[in-house]
């Protein structure tokens, strides 16, 4: 979260207090994983990918978490990520988003930015949203006010006080509340909702900002079979809107929204295919799937 988003969502938590709202918000020890997007320029996408990495390396204390790994992923693309425990992934997604910085290679967005040039709130601006596994979202703030919080608006303490939203501000949060599944839950606090529903929510406060990539961590963990049903045609919805990049263990879920999946093994690219080519490579096979 950025600095003044932050302070902003203090104060909407104090004015809950003062009205007799108790406890404080849960962030599991993370800020919350939305972004906000910079007012002007485009990503260039006209060589087709929205996200290039080649020969990236990163080692911490001798262990090379990240070895020599190459991938690009094209615009409005899902891609899924696979890969046993310690194969780099969440790495991968530190690096993209500028809270690692690799030992060695190339990271860009689009055909033009260079994103080792750039800090991690710099990145998160250009249109990189980032969600981890657990729910970090304002509890004691309803859906509503949740998103309202993630709207790209300036944040200073005037225009914070007087804050109103418009018509069109109005109907995209309404559009995301459709997309979301909330759209009968605005008034309800975020820290009623089932755990599901926490993961629907904070995706939605990431699209309040329309990133251009989403880097989505385990998101169907700990869901019920409907919600990861309706997760599903969540993500499926997205692509093509959105360009996807999906961290997940589920072989289901994979299945049902995957095009092509990415299989990280030590720090690089083990496979890579239809979600059936991967899971008939012996490598593959050997290292995380078992027989």
């Amino acid at each position: 979260m950025t600095p003044d988003l932050q302070e902003f969502g203090a104060r909407r938590l104090a004015q809950h207090m003062e009205r007799g709202a108790p406890g404080q918000t849960e962030s599991g020890g993370r800020n919350p994983g939305f972004a906000r997007i910079a007012q002007d320029g485009e990503v260039d996408t006209t060589h087709g990918a929205i996200l290039y990495l080649e020969d990236v390396s990163v080692s911490f204390d001798g262990f090379k978490a990240i070895n020599k790994l190459s991938l690009d992923i094209a615009a409005g693309e899902l891609r899924c990520i696979i890969g046993p425990n310690g194969a780099g992934k969440t790495t991968m997604m530190d690096i993209i988003t500028g809270k690692t910085r690799p030992d060695e290679g190339s990271v860009f967005f689009g055909s033009t930015i260079d994103l080792l040039r750039h800090r991690e709130a710099d990145i998160a601006q250009m249109g990189i949203g980032r969600k981890f596994q657990k729910p970090t979202v304002f509890e004691h703030l309803t859906v509503f006010e949740n998103l309202e919080l993630a709207l790209k608006t300036p944040r200073g303490v005037a225009s914070s006080m007087f804050f109103r939203l418009n018509s069109e501000q109005s109907d995209r949060l309404a559009e995301v509340l459709r997309t979301i599944h909330l759209s009968q839950d605005l008034m309800r606090q975020a820290g009623t909702l089932s755990h599901g529903q926490k993961q629907w929510l904070e995706i939605g406060m990431l699209l309040m900002q329309d990133p251009k990539l989403l880097l989505l961590d385990e998101p169907v963990a700990g869901m019920t079979d409907e919600e990861t049903a309706r997760t599903a045609e969540l993500f499926l919805s997205l692509k093509g809107k959105h360009s996807l990049m999906v961290v997940e263990h589920d072989m289901n879920f994979i299945k049902s929204i995957s095009d092509i999946v990415t299989v990280l093994c030590d720090g690089s690219v083990l496979a890579q295919g239809s979600l059936e080519q991967v899971q008939a490579d012996e490598r593959v096979i050997e290292v995380y799937l078992g027989r």
